[in-house]
């Protein structure tokens, strides 16, 4: 019997988990010839989440819990969680009730099928009508500079079979953009759709912050583009400048008693390039910083305990065997 790890990583979703190890339970009901394995990775939540795991786990073998020993955030802890599991493939769900459990029997069907990624893909949504129009500008975006083929609205969501996760840990990148190595692997995937619905409990861990993070790594782990655009964009305004110099000088020299140059237009040009330079340091800065966080090689996670784990489950992985 082939096994599926089911993988889903929380924080303070007290409200949410066990309606979603229920709905997945019962999804795998539809597929007896399939046995699964539900990993849950618990990123230090506050609130009742632990306790609800550890009852789901003291009356179901089936479900292996992961409690960090902080919050390692949203990027981190699921990759650590997707590298443990051992199933012959592997699901990733969030916990908050927006990727359908009611899904799994098309995925498996897919996979049985020779595909070795089945991605979920939001094509329509419940969130904000303009969050939504800029994520899919966002992701225009990011293929223009990609120059390659990448993923609209795939949050993760999806089935891998093992020879991927075995590719995606040779990776070994310890702040990893998911979506990003799917599309740098490039292996024929299956697509399949869905509505996200609102969150049925708990509160959104997405601020400001956290989605520019995201965006912004979406970029580098991409792109040098950003990069080589302001390169080229301060050599054209260099000539522009030097012609704009030259105008200025023949003009004064030819109306050299009526024409005054003045402060405004050296004001104007100072700040203007000072501007341009920030935000060439910005941006060099942000490749700097994913350059600083592979030089500092630290682990994605570092667990506080594991829970229904014992020395002979085929999931458990020493976080050496995770950075090979």
């Amino acid at each position: 019997m082939r096994t599926i790890s089911v993988v889903t990583p929380c924080y303070n979703e007290e409200g949410s988990v066990v309606e979603l190890y229920n709905r997945i339970k019962k999804a795998f009901e539809a597929l007896p010839h399939i046995g699964y394995q539900h990993l849950f990775i618990d990123n230090a939540s506050q609130d009742g989440t632990v306790l609800k795991l550890r009852e789901l786990a003291a009356r179901d073998p089936r479900v292996k819990v992961i409690l960090n020993a902080r919050n390692f955030g949203q990027i981190r802890s699921p990759m650590y969680g997707f590298l443990v599991a051992r199933g012959d493939a592997v699901i990733v769900m969030a916990s908050d009730l927006q990727d359908p459990p009611e899904l799994i029997p098309e995925l498996v069907c897919h996979w049985e099928g020779g595909a070795r990624m089945v991605l979920g893909v939001k094509t329509s949504s419940d969130e904000n009508k303009v969050i939504y129009w800029l994520r899919s500008r966002y992701y225009r975006l990011v293929r223009q500079l990609a120059g390659m083929e990448t993923f609209e609205h795939v949050t993760g969501f999806g089935l891998y079979d093992r020879s991927v996760v075995e590719i995606i840990r040779k990776f070994d990148d310890p702040y990893p953009y998911f979506r990003g190595m799917l599309a740098e692997i490039g292996l024929p995937h299956v697509k399949v759709p869905y509505h996200q619905p609102q969150r049925s409990a708990g509160r959104t861990k997405n601020n400001i912050y956290t989605l520019y993070d995201l965006a912004i790594l979406g970029i580098t782990s991409f792109s040098k583009a950003p990069l080589r655009l302001f390169t080229l964009f301060g050599f054209a305004c260099s000539v522009v400048s030097v012609f704009l110099s030259l105008g200025y000088l023949a003009y004064k020299l030819i109306f050299w008693n009526r024409f005054s140059v003045g402060v405004a237009p050296i004001a104007i040009g100072l700040f203007f390039f000072a501007s341009i330079q920030l935000i060439f340091i910005g941006i060099l800065g942000e490749y700097v910083g994913v350059i600083h966080t592979h030089v500092l090689r630290r682990p994605l996670v570092i667990e506080a305990e594991r829970i229904n784990f014992d020395d002979d489950d085929a999931l458990t992985t020493t976080h050496h065997e995770l950075s090979q």
